[in-house]
């Protein structure tokens, strides 16, 4: 495959009052033409200055960024044509337009021909679910909406990239799913999607390939499967059993990310990590027994989530 974004020891430092604060520490990566590509960390931990560098919008200190092989510096005005971007949330959008209005207030933005316009827009709307709702005034619509909203937008210039950053955020279960089905298309019509997001579920649906992005550098990059292979040395188990002392068992030091979950009290269901010298099911079984009774305990895979929490364990 083609590289499409190719990133290299990229920095970017701010002054704030008398100091320097380092957004992005000596970040690299490749990705690849149709590849849907995680970008996953914490609050602040440079997932969205990164974004910002790629699309043009900030000048990175130093280092490289090339996009379709033009430099963000040097050639920003080549890459900003042939890629878009969706940040989540309900900001961008002009709330007494209809959605055709403005489809169409975009399409003139981007020098779209008059005569191309109307089919254009039926397409773009007709791809995100919103064909019998394009004459509806946007301030009516639900968040869900919105954002399909924001895709169809964004397809506009026939983008070879789109960014969406946090795309999901604040959207019930049914209106996440769509959109996620709308990225699932977008990358089998060969569009490239870098994606930010918070719900590890999403980025392991979608995701050929994720970086770990902590305190401004990349920390583990690969597929969901081989990142949870990573961690293969936890070994988690999950319990059912009636508990004694819940506030003792969530303190105890020997299980790690401990959670319990009340199925009806007094019983619980619990789920912890042990390290692997430790994941002997008869002996975690009578250790638990002394904080109840077990009923039942059974040994499951770890998620992409918990992959996510044992890299970034260690951020403050």
């Amino acid at each position: 495959m083609n590289k499409i974004i190719e990133v290299t020891d990229l920095c970017r430092t701010y002054k704030m009052k008398g100091s320097t604060k380092i957004a992005l520490e000596r970040v690299s990566f490749d990705v690849y033409e149709g590849e849907v590509f995680g970008l996953l960390g914490p609050n602040g931990a440079g997932k969205t200055t990164t974004i910002k560098i790629l699309t043009t919008l900030l000048l990175p200190t130093s280092g490289k960024a090339a996009v379709l092989g033009y430099d963000v510096v040097k050639e920003s005005a080549k890459i900003r044509d042939k890629i878009n971007f969706v940040y989540g949330g309900e900001r961008g959008v002009y709330g007494r337009l209809t959605a055709c209005e403005y489809m169409h207030y975009f399409c003139t933005l981007y020098k779209i021909p008059n005569k191309n316009q109307k089919d254009l827009i039926q397409q773009l709307l007709s791809l995100v679910g919103l064909k019998d709702a394009k004459n509806q005034k946007i301030h009516t619509y639900s968040k869900g909406m919105v954002q399909r909203l924001h895709i169809a937008r964004c397809l506009i210039n026939e983008p070879k990239i789109i960014f969406l950053d946090e795309p999901t955020i604040g959207l019930d279960p049914i209106g996440a799913r769509l959109l996620r089905d709308i990225v699932k298309e977008l990358a089998q019509k060969g569009i490239t999607v870098i994606l930010t997001t918070h719900y590890m579920q999403e980025a392991d649906e979608l995701c050929d390939r994720i970086a770990f992005i902590k305190n401004g550098a990349i920390s583990l990059i690969g597929e969901p499967a081989d990142i949870k292979e990573s961690c293969s040395h936890l070994k988690l188990f999950e319990a059912t059993m009636q508990v004694y002392d819940i506030s003792k068992l969530e303190q105890e030091e020997f299980l790690q990310q401990v959670n319990v979950q009340e199925i009806k009290a007094p019983y619980y269901s619990v789920s912890f990590q042990v390290e692997e010298d430790a994941a002997n099911q008869e002996k975690l079984t009578t250790y638990l027994n002394g904080y109840g009774e077990v009923i039942k305990i059974e040994k499951r895979d770890i998620s992409l989530e918990e992959a996510y929490v044992h890299h970034m364990k260690d951020v403050g």
